[in-house]
């Protein structure tokens, strides 16, 4: 089965493509690999949640905005290749989290968003992963995510 057939078996709708907001490119694709831009879990240009997690954004509440931000990244994704069918395999997430001070549990945060790659790609998806707790994101988002991604030429 496709991928974007998975996707579509899922119920999952993909947003637009969110827009660059300073100097840089969404994606690089060199060779067969496509780096994207740090995502933020955004539509429209408007973050869907701002603040800390384990003050004030619960664990849950992070994982949704993970797995939002990876909506946005497969947007892209697709926007770079005309389709999602042309992913070989998910190679690296790196996920960061704004996260209070004592807060530990970035990779559950995550889990939102690296359980829809593996829905989506099966084991294509299944990636290495690094889980970062930050200070602070850009906008205040509570999540990013950058992704690295081997394609077909």
């Amino acid at each position: 089965m496709s991928y974007e057939h998975k996707l579509a078996g899922l119920g999952v709708t993909l947003p637009p493509p969110p827009t660059p907001v300073a100097n840089y490119v969404p994606a690089v694709r060199v060779g067969e690999l496509l780096f994207l831009s740090g995502v933020l879990p955004s539509r429209n240009g408007r973050l869907l949640l701002t603040g800390k997690v384990g003050d004030g954004v619960s664990v849950e509440q992070g994982q949704e905005v993970a797995r939002m931000a990876l909506l946005n990244a497969l947007a892209m994704v697709r926007a770079e290749l005309g389709s999602l069918d042309r992913v070989i395999r998910v190679v690296k997430m790196v996920g960061y989290v704004a996260s209070a001070p004592g807060f530990c549990d970035q990779p559950q945060v995550l889990n939102g968003a690296s359980d829809l790659l593996v829905a989506v790609f099966g084991e294509e998806g299944r990636h290495a992963r690094v889980a970062v707790g930050v200070a602070e994101l850009p906008r205040q988002a509570p999540v990013e995510l950058d992704l690295i991604l081997q394609v077909k030429s």
